[in-house]
This record gives structure tokens, sequence and C-alpha cells, in this order.
């Protein structure tokens, strides 16, 4: 099948390769050239493993292609995906004017039946808006349909080739057979294509990840609770996680969730709410809670310093929201590096992907190193923002002896309190009791 996905981002790039990678010849349009050229000469503007492996095959064998050109990207392409962001406005709605820029310019140049594809995370309503956006200068027919992306940064590759679920939203008999021919590669196994309206696509990304905020936001607010009666939230987490009906998914209590996603979905299906006259309470909860959550570790800085941070050295291990990427949007790290450095503290940081990302908006005001012990070297003490696998098991002899003080502020609860108790750190977490050192 030809295809033509609009939009190189995070979502286009591994739509695009994906697809390539199960027979289709996939063509990738984009207006900004030199991010075009990097990816003519072979070269992926992100982060995301195992996507090099998909890309650099497909490039060498033809099915995948770059360009600028937006007629000569969907020549002859029967389905046409636009992957284009959203970017949250200042209400919190989602800004479609890059979606309805493209529908604007497809209409005159489309010259046979295809299939446009939603697969933005778009309001409710959107499809109607790009349909008649195209409508208004097309001279053939065509389908507008909605297909979210359900991709989880770090694993994109393993979600897209083994979906859980596909969401199709269409009422177009034509469109859905399109579309069944096009998934039936990834869904051999029995995952299922589940087909409904547009509306209602469009409304199962947002329910989707607003629910899963919701669910890291209430294991937050326990863990909170858990530390002013004494209880243990990895023990909660263990007792409630191997109950069938909440799973075991979702339940780590930390510094809130950031990324490109949850913080942006949050915040466009509350505006939607409000939009219909409906007032969202959970959802306000949501974004409250997680504001406050970000900077959980702050107060416990603080207080271990007695309030004065001025001069202190704190490293910092974790700059990306999560492992196994290096984006950093929404990201805690930065928000606390911030309020670290107004303190007057100075911060030394290590993260294996995303130091690049965070010298490009903090450029000079803090150090970066190419180990996770050098960021320690003659530091006050560490911060832990991210859960990279390499930080589960450091050498915590080796840290004690670098680090002025044997403290630690972890906001991912990576070790276990005895170990720490054992290994005479000061150690604090999130839900957990305080370990000092006897």
């Amino acid at each position: 099948m030809k295809i033509a996905v609009v939009g190189t981002g995070y979502v286009g790039l591994v739509t695009g390769t994906c697809f390539a990678e199960t027979g289709n010849q996939v063509t990738c349009v984009d207006i900004d050239v030199r991010k075009v050229e990097r990816l003519q000469k072979g070269e992926i503007p992100i982060y995301e493993p195992g996507l090099d492996v998909l890309f650099d095959r497909n490039v060498a064998e033809g099915r995948l292609l770059f360009t600028t050109n937006l007629a000569e990207g969907i020549k002859d392409a029967q389905v046409i995906f636009l992957a284009l962001p959203t970017p949250p406005g200042e209400d919190g709605s989602a800004d479609l004017k890059y979606i309805l820029k493209v529908a604007d310019d497809l209409g005159p140049i489309l010259d046979q039946y295809a299939v446009i594809i939603d697969k933005s995370t778009v309001p409710v309503g959107t499809a109607e808006k790009v349909r008649a956006a195209i409508a208004k200068n097309a001279k053939v027919e065509f389908d507008v349909v909605s297909n979210p992306e359900f991709l989880r940064e770090g694993v994109a590759v393993e979600d897209f080739m083994k979906p859980d679920r596909v969401v199709v939203g269409t009422t177009s008999e034509k469109a859905k057979k399109v579309m069944e021919k096009l998934y039936a590669p990834l869904v051999r196994q029995g995952n299922p294509v589940i087909f409904m309206d547009e509306r209602s696509a469009e409304m199962t990304k947002y329910a989707a990840n607003s629910f899963l905020a919701m669910k890291i936001t209430f294991m937050n607010e326990i863990a909170n609770l858990c530390e002013k009666v004494g209880a243990n939230v990895d023990d909660i987490r263990r007792g409630i996680g191997t109950d069938s009906r909440i799973g075991k998914r979702f339940l780590f209590a930390g510094i809130g969730y950031g990324g490109s996603c949850f913080p942006k979905d949050v915040q466009a299906l509350a505006k939607t709410s409000k939009d219909y006259d409906y007032d969202f309470r959970i959802l306000k909860s949501v974004m409250d809670v997680n504001y406050d959550q970000k900077k959980k570790l702050l107060p416990m800085v603080e207080s271990y310093f007695a309030g004065d941070l001025k001069g202190k050295t704190i490293a910092v291990w974790g700059l990306a929201f999560k492992p196994y990427t290096d984006d950093i949007r929404e990201a805690p790290a930065l928000e606390n590096i911030e309020a670290l450095l107004e303190a007057g503290a100075k911060v030394v940081a290590y993260d294996p992907e995303a130091m690049t990302n965070v010298k490009g908006i903090l450029g000079d005001k803090i150090t970066f190193t190419h180990t996770p012990y050098a960021a320690l070297d003659d530091a006050d003490a560490l911060m832990i923002f991210t859960e990279w696998p390499q930080f589960r098991t450091p050498e915590f002899e080796k840290m004690g002896k670098l680090l002025k003080n044997k403290v630690v502020f972890d906001g991912r609860n990576l070790y276990e309190l005895d170990q720490m108790r054992e290994m005479g750190y000061t150690y604090y977490s999130i839900g957990r009791e305080k370990v000092v050192p006897a």
C-alpha cells in the first residue's frame, strides 16, 4: 500500500517507519528542510530504542522516503496520515492550526480517493473540521478517519508492531476496509481493531491518558498520606496491584507525571469539558496534585540543609521525564533544577540521553557530566528524578566516597530502605519512612 505521513515528529516517524517495515511504500512529509535533509542522510532526530534498526533497513530497501513537498509526498497515496503537533494553548485547548493548514492544502491536490487519518491527539469534533477544510477545494472523494496512537515513549516500536488494540473512528464502510487491510499485519495474534464513530475515537485517546494520569496521581496521594500515618506505599502498591480489577501498572509513587502526552491530554480534556459546560472535578484534582507533586522533594532538601542551599552542590541523576527517551517536556527535573538554582545551589547533572536537550534550554546554568559518578564528585547530596536502569544498582560504596554527605533524595523509590540503612545513607523517598543512619 502507498502511504504518506505528514509530520516527522515522534508519532509520525514511528508510524512511517513501522508501516514501511510491514512492506508498505511510505513517504514522510515535513516542512522543516533541515530535519528532512537529516532524515534523508539517515540521521534520526529522536531517541527511541529499536527505531534505528527499522529505519536503516527500510531506507536502504527504498520503502521509506522523505520530502518537503506535500504534493509529491501524497502522490498515489491510498492513505494519508496527519501526525502533526497539537500544542496546548494557554487555556489548555489543543491548537489545531497545523492540522487544519495541511487539510486546506490537501483539498486541491488530491487526485484520487484517499483515507485521511488523524493520528495526532485531537479534541472531539476535529475529524469534522478536517473534513470540511479538505472538502472546500476537493474534486475527488475522500474519507477522514480518527486513529489515535497509544505509543509509550521508550517502547514505541514494540507498541506499534504489537498493539494491545487499534482504535479506528469512521462511519464509512469504504474507509473501514482500507483500515482493516492496513492493520492486518499488526493484529495477526488476535488483538482487536475496534471500530467506532470519529468522535468516540477522539475521546478514547483522552479518556485513556487521563485515566492513567489519574491512577498515577491517586498513588501519589496515597504516598503522601503514607508519610503521615507511617505506612509504606510500596507494600500498598503490591497489595492492591494484585487485584485484577486494579492491575499492577501505573501504581508507582513518585514525583508526578510529565512528557508530551499526559499533561497536555488532561488539560485538553478539561478544556473540552469546560466548553461543553461540564465540571470534570476529578481532572482538576489530578492537575493540582501533579503540579505540587513534581516538587515533592524540595522541602526535604531544604529541611536537610536547614533552609540554606546557597553554595551547595546538588548532583542530579535523570533529566528525561521517563527512562528510554530523551524527551524533557514537562519533566519534573527541570522545575526542580530551576528551584535549586534560585535557592543558590549549584547543579551537576547526568542523564544517558537527555542532556543535549536540557543544555538547549539551560545552557551553562548547570554542569553536565559523562558518567553518573562524575556528577557525585564532591556534591553535597544526590537527587534522582528519572528511573533509568543503570541508576537502580549503583556502586553504593563508590557513591559514598564521592559524595560529601551520604544523602540521597529519591523521587522514583529506586532503593530498598533496609539496603540504604545498612549502607549508612540518609535516604528520602516518596511514601516511605525516612532512613537515618543509627
